[in-house]
């Protein structure tokens, strides 16, 4: 491994700002170099947070950031460092001046000590931030796990269980993104990333005011709506047991604290288990459960930089709900593995090893934690079960994890869509969030692409952030009975509309809430009503939810409009602006099909008679 004097003010300002990396990196088989790949500042330019790289051209990166390289050779620098990241980012207008100077304070320190050991030259860090144009970010070098050497049974396709077989239903939550400072009446409509707090400020005349229930703007839940969606999820039962795949803090990531992420950890976890009683939770950790946000350094960073603080908490806040191994890797490298009943089995990942904002995977890369392998461990397992037992279906598999592997570093998603392929028998189940929408991305056999293999579900947030209503997810899934497939037969959304659930007809309830301007005037309902938005079957108009019926489902938003444009509203949780046509429907299209991250960044529609494009990788960071 090679050391050099780092650019720190291009990664401090990258990782300041929680933004999305290019996405280079190969791995098996080679990546074609010559096709178009997308910049960083595309990329930021569609996150909508009010953050501005377009000021910043490549001249200046190189100058600026190989001035800065030279003033790191000595650690006394790094404070003076610091203080000139702070002021290129409020010079640069990135960001408000208060946002800019605690962030920047928030993050240096362990991203500076990660990128003092990683690989990154100043030519690399501006193709990073500006484009390929600027010079080649190739950090992540490509690696490839090792799968058994043992033949990969044959597939049977999956077909509906006979008429009254058991079925299991499941709760499941994700992003909930709980603000402590929300207020009621504040402005919905600030200039910070995060809005409807306390320092927002009240709202002009033109500005919009934060409702009593949570609001469509760029803001995160108070507790009352969590608590009460939890009230309306247990009233909804009964659940055979909830996968929960985190983000648990609200996007404030320039001002939080271990305290905090630790205190907002403990008091939803409680919270679910007061309200949903002794059923089984099995969660995953989210990107934002750690401070900075994104920092989750693998096992081999040791001592105060390490995840332990985090890892050691969850392990005592979730022992109801896991066995003592399962716990023994959550605090080595949040990841686990539990029985859920004879014949399934649930694994969760620590998706935050194969996301590209997190900046301690610039040191290394590869397989970190060595959790993919260890994934293929317990799969070969499940798959021997079967054969032990002499029995045809043996033990099935669901994995949940949070950020979707087809939005994951490029190496890390193409050995994650491997494994998927190589145990197709297996895993009949993905679950994921971190988008905040109501989608699906698609695994195909890699030998030619066509046939489905697999899909991941990825299930809209609690929280609102981004103009949403708030949102859970239930899936209904082949039951405990012998040779059940354990396959997702259906599944439904449940929403909060925030139009009628702010606003009450009768008055009587306002008197109770605080409000901080004159504009702030509520009648919220008291007892407001979560609704069942659609269920897949019925709004789709399709009998299973197997994988080659979404991959018909993609050909028929394809052919069909009308059904393309009732996706695009479901997917926003029944508050959307606009239809979604051209170059949108395009991208979204592929995003749909691409399970993979290459098959994302460059996404290739000629089977359906359209044109190669480059697609957006789209995360809420």
């Amino acid at each position: 491994m090679r050391f050099a004097p780092i650019p720190c003010a291009v990664g401090l300002l990258c990782c300041v700002l929680v933004l999305c990396s290019v996405p280079l990196g190969t791995s098996f088989p080679v990546q074609d170099e010559g096709k178009p790949g997308i910049t960083f500042l595309e990329e930021v330019g569609r996150l909508r947070v009010g953050f501005n790289w377009r000021n910043l051209t490549c001249p200046v990166c190189k100058v600026l950031f190989t001035i800065l390289d030279v003033a790191l050779l000595s650690d006394v620098n790094e404070e003076r460092v610091a203080r000139a990241v702070g002021e290129a980012c409020i010079r640069l207008h990135l960001a408000e001046e208060r946002v800019c100077r605690q962030i920047t304070e928030l993050f240096r320190d362990d991203f500076i000590r990660a990128l003092q050991q990683s690989l990154l030259w100043p030519s690399e860090a501006c193709a990073l931030l500006v484009g390929r144009s600027c010079g080649r970010f190739d950090i992540y070098a490509p690696w490839n796990v090792t799968l058994p050497r043992i033949p990969k049974p044959p597939v049977t396709p999956p077909s509906p269980p006979k008429p009254g077989a058991p079925q299991s239903r499941v709760l499941f939550l994700t992003d909930i993104h709980w603000d402590q400072e929300y207020a009621v009446g504040s402005s919905a409509d600030c200039k910070d990333p995060l809005c409807c707090r306390n320092e927002s400020g009240s709202p002009s005349w033109n500005q919009r005011a934060a409702g009593f229930w949570g609001s469509y703007s760029k803001c995160d839940l108070p507790l009352r709506t969590v608590e009460n969606m939890l009230e309306n999820a247990a009233r909804t039962g009964p659940w055979d047991w909830v996968y929960w795949t985190g983000d648990i803090p609200a996007h404030n990531i320039w001002s939080q604290t271990r305290k905090q992420q630790l205190s907002e950890l403990t008091v939803i976890t409680r919270l679910i288990q007061r309200h949903l009683g002794n059923l089984k939770v099995y969660p995953a950790i989210g990107n934002h459960e750690s401070t900075p946000v994104n920092s989750f350094p693998p096992p081999f960073v040791h001592g105060n930089r390490s995840s332990r603080w985090l890892y050691d908490t969850m392990a005592e806040e979730w022992a109801p709900w896991l066995p003592e191994q399962a716990l023994k890797t959550l605090r080595h490298g949040g990841f686990y593995t539990v029985e859920v009943q004879p014949g399934l089995r649930v694994v969760s990942l620590n998706m935050n090893f194969c996301a590209r904002e997190n900046y301690w995977l610039m040191v290394n890369s590869t397989d970190p934690a060595n959790q993919l392998q260890w994934l293929i461990h317990i799969l070969q397992a499940s798959e021997e079960k079967g054969e032990r037992a002499s029995e045809e279906k043996g033990e099935r598999v669901h994995i949940i994890g949070h950020i979707p592997p087809g939005l994951c570093l490029s190496s890390w998603s193409w050995n994650y869509y491997h494994i998927i392929n190589r145990y197709e028998g297996t895993i009949t189940g993905q679950f994921f969030g971190h988008t905040h929408m109501d989608e699906f991305q698609m695994f195909y056999d890699e030998a030619t692409m066509t046939r489905a293999v697999g899909v991941a579900f990825i299930a809209p947030s609690i929280t609102t952030y981004v103009n949403l209503n708030p949102g859970y997810r239930v899936y209904l899934v082949d039951g405990n009975y012998k040779g059940s497939s354990r396959f997702v037969l259906d599944h439904e959304t449940y929403i909060l509309n925030l139009t009628e659930a702010n606003r009450q007809p009768e008055g009587g309830f306002s008197s109770l809430l605080p409000t901080t301007s004159q504009h702030a005037i509520f009648h919220p309902d008291p007892n407001p009503k979560w609704i069942l938005l659609y269920r897949a079957s019925d709004a789709y108009g399709v009998s299973s939810l197997f994988p080659s019926d979404w991959d018909g489902l993609i050909r028929t938003f394809l052919q069909d409009d009308r059904v393309f444009q009732q996706f695009w509203y479901l997917r926003h949780k029944g508050h959307v602006s606009e239809p979604c046509i051209d170059a949108c429907k395009t991208t979204v299209v592929c995003f749909l099909r691409s399970g993979r991250y290459d098959e994302l960044e460059q996404c290739d529609l000629l089977e359906f008679g359209g044109d190669m494009v480059s697609a957006v990788r789209k995360t809420l960071c």
